[in-house]
């Protein structure tokens, strides 16, 4: 038998409750996991039932593989091995278009491509309707994908309402969808999307297909249903079109996944769709702080379309968060790297500690004041702004114009942007270095062909010339003088086919200028084109220290976007870019989109932190290269109770008496912005 007396009343109820429809409410650190794993258990230990009619769906094969482990733990293997399925809806997807996709007309050895495959066609159906160079790759697949989760095929894409004959790029994807679909099935292939989507194809079309799923599995449960889609939903119905036996797990006040495709709908009105649904609650969170959950439920409870709920903790004690306001973006990357620094030396592990922002864009001045400090980072699902091409192409220019013989640099440069120099080309440099002991740069300023002679002392002499440019101009006007010289900005927009994404790149280059700046202002005279070179080389030997597995991990600071942080927890929580325009996301204000997603959003953020939480704004922004006023986000400035608010422009030097005064102050400043 399995014990549930280590259960709370509630997760109890969840895991007993086995029979017909059940919705488990699951708050933020509520325990979750722990209860789903006790369910199965439960089922197949103290209910013997058999583990092959038992299915579980999650999203993704992290969280799969983390519940068997789970469960593995809690029952005996001799029950594990009798057919109990733990898999993530594209992996069950393909297991059932193997053994019924012959009833579409699919041989089952079919192959799925992947996205560059997929663009090959897309490419090749724009060549053939001669609208290549009209029309970005990238989003006419991106909208054949998003009709597929919307379960709309090539012939009904132009009778539905997604279909507009004014837009361009719609008359695209008329000519393109039924092309690229002729082309997979031609190819007995699949791309990602059309694994769901054909298997509710197939269930639509062959009920007796769903009939035979439905009965193997009498015992569904599927976790993340708040991010579950409209396609996945119908997908859901095929397995209960037998029986009722569903279990859905999810936190509607989590749904940030709208971008996606997900529809908060279908965890909302699961009762609608489920008669005689029976709905738990876990409602105790183990995670937070008392004040970090006070503040966390004040916020949530402000939107209207949700289950009702309170989260609470026997956690008492505890920080109030904390709310600082920051001159411009700068300073609040400098007040928050600061406060990192100092509890590092009071013996917190950086490994305790996550900085959450809404953008990527928000990311370049912190990790300046990373490098600049020596603190290790690691950005979750995005790249280290200093690994990027074209940054990495920069500060190869800045190490060739600081030491000529760095071969590797002035290999990676010499051809970029493009002056014809081919491998063939330098193999023969290559050769004649070796060959008599002479630095290439060297060889390359006495020995290039006549062809090349012209485009080479070009690039010779701008390295020379450049040197003097650093000395005499200093760092800020030497960066800038060498992307212009290279025409370099140029090069990036011929560089990508979609404008949006070169836009980006562009972007990243203006943002490496901005650290020169930084850095520039940080160490004054001292802010020599080799102190900055040497800075950043020294942060990448850094970063390569501590990017190992095990304990190692625990000497970087997590860097990650606030829809990569969910399912996570930290110690200590930074939660940057509390603005109007970020937080709630300007997308989001001027398309009259979801706010309530937006604050849902706001609410992960906060229930990551454990112990602190610190939640900074920007008076003002550079945005487009000119400072903009900002204003702190609608979601927090109604909450002064439960934050402890600090402007941390004016604080330093002051007494307590004075720090109060300011703070009166500071928080109708804050209320009166958005009255």
């Amino acid at each position: 038998m399995i014990s549930l007396s280590g259960l709370n009343p509630e997760q109890r109820a969840a895991a007993e409750t086995v029979d017909g429809p059940v919705l488990i409410l699951a708050g933020a650190g509520s325990g979750k996991t722990r209860s789903i794993t006790y369910r199965i258990a439960h089922m197949l230990e103290n209910l013997h039932l058999p583990g092959h009619q038992i299915l579980a769906v999650s999203f993704t094969n992290k969280a799969a593989a983390e519940m068997q482990e789970r469960v593995k733990k809690l029952v005996p293997q001799s029950k594990l091995r009798k057919g109990l399925t733990m898999s993530t809806f594209h992996s069950l997807g393909i297991r059932i278009l193997r053994e019924d996709i012959h009833h579409l007309g699919y041989n089952n050895l079919f192959t799925i491509y992947d996205s560059a495959d997929q663009m090959s066609i897309v490419r090749e159906a724009l060549k053939n309707y001669r609208a290549n160079k009209s029309f970005e790759k990238g989003m006419v697949q991106s909208k054949i994908s998003w009709l597929k989760n919307k379960g709309i095929s090539a012939e009904e894409f132009v009778k539905s309402e997604y279909y507009d004959p004014e837009n361009p790029y719609d008359g695209a994807v008329e000519m393109v969808y039924p092309f690229y679909q002729d082309k997979l099935r031609f190819y007995n292939a699949l791309d990602f999307d059309d694994i769901l989507f054909l298997v509710v194809k197939l269930f639509d079309a062959h009920p007796e297909v769903a009939k035979k799923y439905s009965e193997r599995w009498k015992y569904l449960m599927v976790d993340e249903y708040q991010d579950t889609n409209g396609l996945q939903f119908r997908f859901i119905q095929g397995l209960t079109s037998t029986h009722n036996n569903i279990c859905v797990v999810g936190d509607d006040d989590q749904a940030i996944y709208s971008f996606r495709g997900a529809d908060i709908s279908n965890i909302l009105n699961f009762e609608k769709r489920f008669a005689g649904a029976r709905v738990i609650k876990l409602e105790e969170n183990y995670r937070s702080y008392k004040p970090i959950l006070d503040l966390a439920n004040l916020v949530i409870q402000e939107n209207k379309n949700r289950k009702d709920k309170t989260m609470r903790t026997s956690q008492v004690g505890g920080e109030k968060p904390f709310l600082w306001s920051a001159a411009d973006g700068d300073h609040e990357a400098s007040v928050v790297v600061d406060d990192i620094i100092q509890l590092q030396k009071d013996g917190v592990h950086l490994g305790e500690m996550a900085l959450l922002y809404r953008s990527n864009t928000q990311i370049p001045p912190f990790e300046d004041q990373f490098r600049l400090n020596q603190v290790p980072y690691n950005i979750i699902g995005g790249q280290k702004f200093y690994e990027k091409k074209e940054i990495k192409d920069l500060i190869a220019y800045l190490t060739v114009i600081m030491n000529p013989r760095d071969e590797l640099g002035l290999r990676r440069i010499l051809n970029t942007p493009n002056r014809g120099i081919g491998n063939v080309t330098l193999d023969k440099y290559l050769k004649v270095s070796g060959e008599t002991k002479t630095p290439l740069f060297n060889v390359i300023e006495q020995e290039a062909p006549n062809n090349k002679r012209a485009e080479l002392t070009t690039f010779t002499e701008l390295i020379r010339d450049m040197k003097d440019v650093f000395e005499k101009q200093g760092l800020v006007e030497g960066v800038k003088e060498v992307i212009r010289r290279t025409d370099y900005l140029a090069y990036v927009e011929k560089s990508y086919d979609s404008t949006k994404f070169a836009a980006r790149k562009k972007e990243d280059v203006e943002n490496f200028i901005n650290s020169a700046i930084r850095f520039q202002d940080r160490f004054g005279e001292d802010a020599s084109l080799r102190t900055f070179v040497e800075r950043l080389l020294l942060s990448d030997s850094q970063d390569s220290r501590n990017t190992g597995g095990g304990d190692e991990k625990r000497h970087e600071v997590t860097l990650m976007t606030l829809h990569s942080s969910k399912g996570l927890e930290y110690d200590y929580v930074y939660l940057v870019g509390m603005e109007e325009e970020l937080l709630p996301h300007k997308k989001t204000i001027q398309e009259n989109g979801d706010i309530g997603e937006e604050r849902r959003l706001c609410y992960v953020g906060i229930t990551r932190a454990r112990k602190r939480l610190v939640m900074t704004y920007a008076k003002q922004r550079k945005i487009y290269g000119r400072e903009v006023p900002r204003h702190p986000s609608r979601f927090v400035v109604t909450h002064d109770e439960a934050m402890t608010v600090q402007d941390r422009t004016t604080f330093v030097g002051m007494s307590e008496e004075e720090i109060k005064d300011v703070k009166d102050d500071f928080l109708a400043d804050l209320i009166k912005s958005l009255s």
